[in-house]
């Protein structure tokens, strides 16, 4: 009789190191000392970069073997090949802090698909400098932040978020169309947890309206890109992009909708993607295993 895994004990390991022989033996070999059976198994060798990444989902049937043991485990391995990796149990939420202005689109996608189980994301608060979607967040029971960010309260405004942060426990901060420009230390010290969304005209149309812009222009595609959250604005490592075609009877405003809802697409997957620990960010670029 063979044994089944019990609740809770499917975990995701995620790694990356410089490439060598043994690499996927040393892994596999670790996961069968420990009572795992692997359910998926993907990786990728950047030979431009001589770096190897995997993606390794597994349960484990042994009742005695906890997450602490599992991390305690690898270490030794780790350490002989020099691995960058992580270990978290598949049924852990990511606790996820929105931010946003005053476009509200991103935002009520993301609530929804957490309300109905497709993310598997906790959302201990939401934070705007406006007050526009108050009522949203407390329609679905979640603490709402104003904080007003001006030129003079920039750094005390950041200062206090990074501290909310750190209070609430956050993973991931996703910018849902929030339309303030981090400062250089907040995006450091967001480095790889903080997700951003803005339209793929950029650098072409930037500024207001930059759809009335496309339309002016007579575009034929309009998209949209999710990207980590960098120091150098809207050019971090690009997580997921999507785009739908468009033609010369559409106005402005149809040009407005339709990016909106590819905004809500493209940045639901990139949650969906990081949460399930799919993304893993490989210089300036990512290595996504979908």
């Amino acid at each position: 009789m063979s044994l089944r895994p019990n609740p809770g004990s499917e975990y995701v390991l995620t790694l990356s190191c410089p490439d060598r022989a043994g690499l996927v033996h040393a892994v596999t070999g670790f996961l069968v000392q420990h009572s795992g059976n692997i359910q998926e198994s993907q990786q990728f060798d950047d030979r431009q970069q001589d770096r190897f990444f995997m993606r390794v989902q597994f349960d484990v049937s042994d009742p005695g073997t906890s997450l602490d043991e599992l991390r305690s485990g690898f270490g030794p391995v780790a350490e002989a090949y020099r691995i960058s990796w992580q270990l978290h149990a598949t049924s852990t939420p990511t606790r996820t802090l929105i931010m946003v202005s005053k476009f509200g689109h991103c935002l009520n996608d993301l609530l929804f698909r957490q309300s109905t189980g497709s993310l598997n994301i906790e959302i201990p608060a939401i934070v705007s400098n406006h007050r526009d979607f108050e009522p949203l967040a407390e329609s679905y029971g979640i603490p709402f932040h104003h904080v007003p960010v001006t030129r003079e309260t920039k750094e005390e405004a950041e200062a206090w978020l990074l501290e909310l942060v750190g209070e609430l426990d956050v993973d991931l901060v996703v910018l849902a169309r929030y339309m303030q420009i981090l400062s250089n230390d907040l995006c450091k010290q967001l480095e790889g947890r903080a997700i951003n969304i803005h339209h793929s005209f950029l650098p072409s149309f930037k500024g207001a309206k930059p759809y009335n812009q496309a339309h002016e222009r007579g575009v034929k595609l309009i998209g949209a890109t999710a990207h980590y959250v960098t120091p150098d604005l809207d050019e971090g490592p690009i997580i997921e992009q999507d785009v739908t075609r468009v033609n010369h009877a559409q106005n402005s405003a149809s040009l407005v909708a339709l990016g909106r809802d590819v905004e809500a697409r493209v940045l639901a997957r990139a949650v969906e993607w990081h949460s399930q620990s799919r993304v893993m960010i490989n210089d300036n670029r990512t290595v996504v295993f979908r």
